[in-house]
């Protein structure tokens, strides 16, 4: 397989800035596509397929998938191409473990620092993912969730500690969505929103860890019963 800086050698700054920008809009596309199902778990990304899909050269493609892969998203095997990665049953209980006591801590943070303004853009999330569960479709619900938990990164004030919570949700996306997917569990996720905004804009780090932990932890539950329930469904 070519490497994609073999694509970039010959290209002048502009053109090499602009392959790099897109290729970050190729990233997202292929990332949501992973999240929604488009691709699934262990299945080989056809780059040909995939180039014509977007309307781009290959160059993107692979850039985007490398990219991703550093992520977790992706892995790459040699001489067979990129595939959409599938934690272990193992691998997503530990990642899971870790990412709910990092959210946690992060609930304290967010707690401790507040400020009016960002309790108020919390609450337009929940009360839109409120309408959004009434109507049970999980992928309008699903991106505004994930915007509800990179909020509460970004006002925890630790970019390194944000960092770490963002990686460890993002390889844990095709169980997440899989898990909100299953069932009627939307309005369970959202009453769980709802607990942590309730102790972050009551200024309550302690409460705020517990519902930060709880909901995490309960989403993990969810997880593991939606891919038993999956792997029943396909024997």
């Amino acid at each position: 397989m070519a490497k994609a800086s073999d694509t970039t050698a010959d290209l002048s700054p502009i053109d090499f800035l602009r392959t790099r920008s897109l290729a970050h809009v190729v990233q997202h596309e292929i990332e949501r596509m992973i999240v929604e199902g488009e691709f699934t778990p262990n299945e080989r990304i056809n780059e040909n397929a995939l180039a014509q899909q977007l309307k781009v050269s290959r160059g993107p493609i692979r850039e985007a998938c490398s990219a991703l892969a550093a992520l977790g998203l992706i892995q790459v095997i040699p001489n067979r191409g990129f595939f959409v990665r599938e934690l272990s049953d193992e691998e997503a209980r530990d990642v899971a473990e870790a990412r709910a006591y990092v959210f946690a801590c992060m609930m304290m943070s967010v707690a401790e620092r507040i400020t009016s303004k960002e309790i108020a853009r919390l609450r337009a999330l929940v009360d839109r993912m409120d309408a959004l569960a009434k109507a049970g479709e999980v992928s309008d619900y699903y991106p505004v969730n994930l915007e509800f938990h990179s909020e509460l990164a970004k006002m925890c004030g630790n970019e390194r500690l944000a960092q770490i919570y963002l990686g460890l949700a993002r390889e844990l996306h095709i169980q997440r969505y899989r898990a909100l997917a299953s069932d009627a569990v939307l309005d369970i996720s959202n009453r769980e929103h709802r607990a942590i905004l309730d102790a972050v804009a009551a200024h309550d780090p302690q409460q705020a860890f517990t519902a930060g932990r709880a909901h995490i932890v309960n989403g993990a539950k969810r997880t593991r019963r939606a891919t038993e329930a999956l792997r029943h469904g396909a024997d």
